[in-house]
């Protein structure tokens, strides 16, 4: 909801309830026009007194019309593609305007005031940490004095703005006069334009906070990764599920594949026996079928390497057409040659029990066989 300033010159004070709220379009918002009022044109010196005269309506009908008028000149929104969005948005300031508010809050009476004194609490006129709240004991005679010529709204707002302000600090003070110092930042904001780059500034910060001591260390907060760190998490899941359903398939092949060699074993028996009878060793006979799992694990897969190769081209147009994200599927060279790998290792231990029962064959008795 927003606090239309003419509301205040017109003398219409009542405030706007939820029930009042309305929609806006794009048209309505640009160019709105605003008042700027700063922190510290909330408070005026009565008596020597500093006073919070935001609830005086005469008093902030005049700072309100005394201002200078501002206007919304522009609406930016997060491309549909930002992982951020829902923590992007607000209200933002141009250069100029920031320092103008700058200029004018360093230049104000009272923020002069506070730093002239930076021991004494310009709303209670005590030292800061004192706790005293009010009361006549411990007013001055020069403090009685200027509290006996204010109004009676006067003197209630003093004693409002004096409780509120028992505890303050010298910092918190100028805070709530909004004073900017550029020197001492409490946050700053990066953008990454890649989860690379991400990376790098995290390891940048991490490498920084190591040389600090605790007091200069930087905390930051990684949105980006608060938000995937689920979906992370998720997906480790299923990979998980995955890799046991692939787990029992590569046993199970390997299974089919030592029967299969077992089964050519035994219907190339009497083959066995002639190898034999002309010279052929036992590591000669093993080494015959070791090779032919081999080759048998060799063409398996890569035939399965080039299927995944085929299938990735409709598999990513199929995802970049539901999600926009591109060339989702896609095999990398050395994952490639790793499956390979492993299918070689898996075949030839699935062919070792059939070659040496193979090797162990008696040549006489293989000869027999038909």
């Amino acid at each position: 909801m927003v606090k239309n300033y003419q509301k205040i010159l017109n003398g219409e004070t009542d405030k706007i309830s939820k029930t009042n709220l309305k929609s806006y379009s794009v048209d309505d918002i640009l160019n709105l026009k605003f008042r700027l009022v700063l922190n510290s044109d909330l408070y005026q010196k009565v008596n020597g007194l500093w006073i919070n005269q935001s609830e005086n309506e005469s008093y902030m009908k005049d700072v309100v019309s005394k201002s200078p008028e501002i206007k919304v000149v522009g609406i930016i929104k997060p491309s549909e593609s930002t992982v951020s969005q829902p923590t992007m948005g607000g209200v933002y300031y141009t250069k100029a305007m920031e320092e103008y508010v700058t200029s004018k809050t360093e230049n104000a009476e009272i923020v002069k005031e506070q730093k002239t004194n930076p021991n004494i609490n310009i709303f209670t006129q005590t030292e800061f940490a004192s706790g005293q709240k009010m009361s006549m004991s411990n007013l001055t005679n020069e403090q009685m004095m200027q509290l006996s010529s204010m109004s009676q709204e006067e003197l209630m707002n003093y004693m409002n703005t004096y409780n509120e302000n028992i505890n303050a600090t010298y910092d918190s003070n100028l805070t709530k006069l909004g004073v900017v110092d550029y020197s001492t930042p409490t946050k700053i904001s990066l953008y990454a334009s890649s989860f690379d780059g991400k990376e790098k500034l995290s390891d940048l910060i991490t490498s920084y906070n190591k040389k600090q001591t605790k007091s200069d260390v930087i905390t930051y907060n990684d949105f980006i990764g608060t938000m995937l760190s689920s979906v992370t998490s998720v997906v480790n899941i299923i990979s998980y599920v995955l890799i046991a359903f692939v787990s029992v398939s590569l046993i199970v092949s390997s299974i089919m594949i030592g029967i299969i060699t077992y089964i050519s074993v035994l219907e190339r028996t009497k083959e066995i026996g002639i190898l034999r009878s002309i010279g052929a060793s036992k590591k000669d006979i093993m080494r015959v079928f070791n090779a032919e799992t081999f080759i048998i694990g060799l063409i398996s897969g890569v035939l399965g390497i080039l299927i995944t190769l085929v299938l990735n081209v409709p598999i990513s147009v199929v995802v970049e057409n539901m999600t926009g994200v591109a060339h989702i599927a896609k095999l990398p060279v050395n994952g490639a040659v790793f499956l390979i790998f492993i299918d070689l290792v898996l075949t030839i231990l699935a062919g070792l029990i059939p070659s040496k029962i193979a090797s162990k064959k008696d040549p006489v008795e293989a000869l027999r066989s038909e």
